[in-house]
């Protein structure tokens, strides 16, 4: 069952794409496409230094969901069962990628899986979360921390344990292994947004019809930047495209995510 994987680079620094580079190289992976919204010759020399690397730039920065698209669609064309869309800051145990791979063998109705995240300190992420309301977003963005615990609590689902499994319908793009079948059947990430909600997109998609799991092992570190939070161009590309995403699925009305939350709500209980 052949996997692949992307990295997309934006001036990313070269230790970082060298780094998740060999950590991918020493996984049972086939291909590892590195999209290059940057179009930086440095690049393209380090992805050199790898054989299982292939670098493709992609002028004008189109954004991150396009340039992992580039990668899908080789993928699916090339016959993989399975790709890895993975942020440059990331790093995992050897074997962390034939134990996702494991999983996805053994469980035919998982299109997508997520395995556990912490920082650098080893704290969880929470990157598995409920579907997002404006509130839910606005809260976590704007308001002091002590100010409505529950609800960010409820919506990061705190409550649930990290050491079990559970079908989550939003998970975080910065790992995630997709099942190219369920890509076939539901779309890639959606163009029309730049960054940020294009993740919450897909993996709603992907929900509809399969299950998208967390699972607590393997661990991956991720070196989150969080740049949204500290350039006033980045929040404002997060608020556009945030408000694109709830002009697609509804700002009050969502039907869909009603159904697919209330599961993990009641687990509240």
């Amino acid at each position: 069952m052949m996997t692949t994987a992307s990295v997309v680079t934006w001036h990313t620094p070269s230790e970082e794409l060298a780094g998740i580079l060999h950590l991918l190289e020493s996984e049972p992976i086939a291909k590892i496409w590195v999209i290059d919204n940057g179009c930086e010759e440095r690049i393209a020399g380090i992805c050199t230094g790898f054989d299982k690397a292939v670098y493709i730039p992609c002028p004008g920065n189109p954004g991150y969901g396009v340039a992992h698209n580039i990668a899908l669609k080789e993928a699916i064309a090339s016959g993989a069962h399975y790709h890895i869309v993975l942020n440059s800051d990331i790093s995992f145990a050897a074997g962390a990628v034939a134990q996702l791979a494991d999983y996805m063998n053994s469980h035919a109705d998982a299109g997508m899986v997520q395995p556990r995240l912490v920082n650098s300190t080893g704290a969880d992420i929470h990157s598995c979360r409920l579907l997002p309301t404006p509130f839910d977003l606005i809260v976590r963005r704007f308001m002091p921390r002590q100010w409505f615990k529950k609800r960010r609590e409820e919506y990061l689902l705190t409550h649930l344990d990290p050491g079990r499994e559970h079908n989550i319908p939003y998970h975080q793009g910065s790992f995630m292994m997709l099942r190219l079948a369920a890509v076939k059947q539901c779309g890639v990430f959606d163009e029309r947004f730049f960054m940020y909600p294009e993740d919450i997109d897909l993996t709603r998609r992907i929900h509809r019809c399969w299950r998208t799991m967390y699972v607590p092992q393997p661990t991956v570190v991720h070196a989150h930047r969080a740049e949204s939070y500290k350039s006033l161009r980045m929040t404002a590309v997060h608020a556009i495209n945030i408000i694109r995403y709830f002009n697609k699925w509804g700002w009050l009305r969502d039907p869909e995510r009603t159904r697919f939350n209330s599961p993990l709500r009641k687990k509240l209980i």
